[in-house]
């Protein structure tokens, strides 16, 4: 008879290296046997014949860790060796950050205050916005990054654009059907929008209002809630679609107003506004990729360590909108190890059904704090970077949790996999990744809303003592 033991361990061990032998399926069936028989020892049952004649599949006596074995391997293949890089700042801070081999991190710009998210205007200029601290303010600015040198990996000039901005959080350009270059730039309390002219170091004409939002309640510093708000043209069959995120107004309650922990969309002069999506809790980073919307995602602080994921999801042109625009669960619903869960500590209306909630293109690890995002396509010669998206994961505010500080790369089918990591090391915090914005090929810039700084970071150059 077969004896009453566990030997699952013992046979899931010595499968991982048969199991990807390029060889017949009646050999690998040969193998499992020998492999069982030699962990049972004594009788050779029934079972082991029907393994052999394939009759019984080996996921029946458990062996159901094949699957995960060919996943960790490829996840193997793929992994990145970091290598570290000493930066020295202005400031005299001086840490290593680890990129992958082939890849080298030189300081762009830096003595900025709480820089945040970048676009590159139609003149091929980079704009960049800071929120200079994390109260509410109107201390905010839009710079122009300018004179940018390849090889020495610096701007040689940070300009203000636009000055006294109530927590400028984004910004995003448009060129409208009659040839006009437009500015967008969305503040805690309004969207504003102004006309550009190419070169221009600072607005020539007043801004226009496009939209007014909720603007109470909203000091992070003094224990309030998310006071960015988010912009972003699509591509190809959206072109023209304006995206707007704007944040919930608390950790998890039932909003006053609609229009809080929701992504909007309207026409680029500011009509025909209307949902994308809801309960959405704070979707501050947007990137579209072709036809698809890209939206990072924070889940709720108030179920422990280890919960809720954060997420990132994505629309495209087929996504309702509207009175038909889906809810993405908060504050009724949340996300755990992948999986959807009804929120203990509210009662969900009839309306919001757990079970239909949105399946996220990805999670990350609970309180990393997903912000800006960029992808790399085919045309990427680096091979870290090919078909990947790169994710800024702008860290737990319980540094003790090591989450986040870093940036990851992930496609559809992989985990997140750290790319550039050492932000946090040993309780000591050396900055924030906030946003990525690609520059070239194999090449972006990465902004630091801790530090101040903006990286560039691009494949390596042979000359010796280059200054980073």
């Amino acid at each position: 008879m077969l004896q009453r033991k566990n030997y699952k361990p013992f046979v899931c061990k010595h499968l991982r290296g048969w199991q990807e032998l390029n060889i017949i399926p009646a050999m690998k069936r040969i193998c499992f046997v020998l492999v069982l028989t030699s962990a049972m020892k004594r009788n050779f049952p029934l079972l082991v014949l029907a393994l052999c004649l394939g009759v019984v599949s080996p996921h029946a006596v458990g062996v159901e860790a094949q699957t995960q074995s060919q996943a960790k391997t490829r996840e193997s293949s793929d992994h990145l060796k970091l290598v570290p890089h000493v930066i020295h700042l202005a400031n005299g801070k001086t840490f290593s950050l680890n990129l992958p081999e082939g890849l080298d991190i030189s300081i762009a710009a830096q003595g900025l205050k709480r820089v945040r998210f970048m676009a590159k205007s139609p003149d091929g200029r980079i704009f960049v916005t800071d929120m200079y601290n994390r109260a509410d303010n109107s201390r905010g600015t839009v710079y122009i990054l300018d004179g940018f040198d390849a090889r020495a990996g610096k701007f040689a000039r940070v300009i203000p654009y636009l000055q006294h901005l109530r927590n400028p959080n984004s910004v995003a350009f448009y060129t409208d059907p009659a040839g006009q270059a437009w500015v967008y730039v969305p503040l805690t309390d309004k969207l504003e929008r102004f006309r550009f002219r190419l070169g221009e170091e600072s607005p020539t004409a007043h801004p226009e209002v496009l939209a007014t939002y909720p603007d109470y309640g909203l000091n992070y510093k003094y224990g309030g809630w998310h006071l960015t708000r988010t912009v972003a043209f699509g591509e190809k069959e959206n072109q023209g679609n304006l995206y707007i995120s704007v944040g919930s107004s608390c950790n998890a309650c039932e909003e006053k107003e609609e229009v809080r922990a929701s992504l909007t969309v309207m026409s680029p002069d500011g009509k025909n506004a209307r949902f994308l999506a809801r309960g959405l809790r704070n979707a501050v980073g947007l990137r579209v990729v072709g036809g698809t919307l890209y939206a990072t995602n924070m889940g709720a602080d108030h179920l422990g360590d280890d919960a809720p994921d954060d997420t990132l999801f994505t629309f495209n042109s087929t996504a309702p909108s509207g009175n038909n625009a889906a809810n993405y669960g908060w504050p009724y619903c949340y996300f755990k190890d992948g999986r959807i869960f009804p929120d203990p500590t509210l009662s969900a209306p009839e309306k919001v059904d757990c079970s239909k909630i949105p399946k996220p293109f990805a999670t990350f690890s609970a309180h990393s704090s997903p912000l800006g995002l960029e992808y790399f396509d085919s045309t990427a010669h680096e091979a870290a970077l090919r078909n990947y998206l790169l994710v800024a994961l702008h860290g737990s505010s319980k540094r003790r949790l090591k989450r986040g500080y870093r940036v990851v790369r992930l496609t559809a089918h992989s985990a997140p996999q750290d790319f550039i990591t050492g932000f946090l090391q040993n309780g000591v915090l050396y900055g924030r990744p906030c946003d990525i914005l690609r520059v070239g090929p194999d090449s972006f810039l990465l902004t630091d809303d801790y530090s101040g700084v903006i990286y560039y970071v691009h494949p390596k150059i042979s000359e010796p003592g280059r200054d980073r």
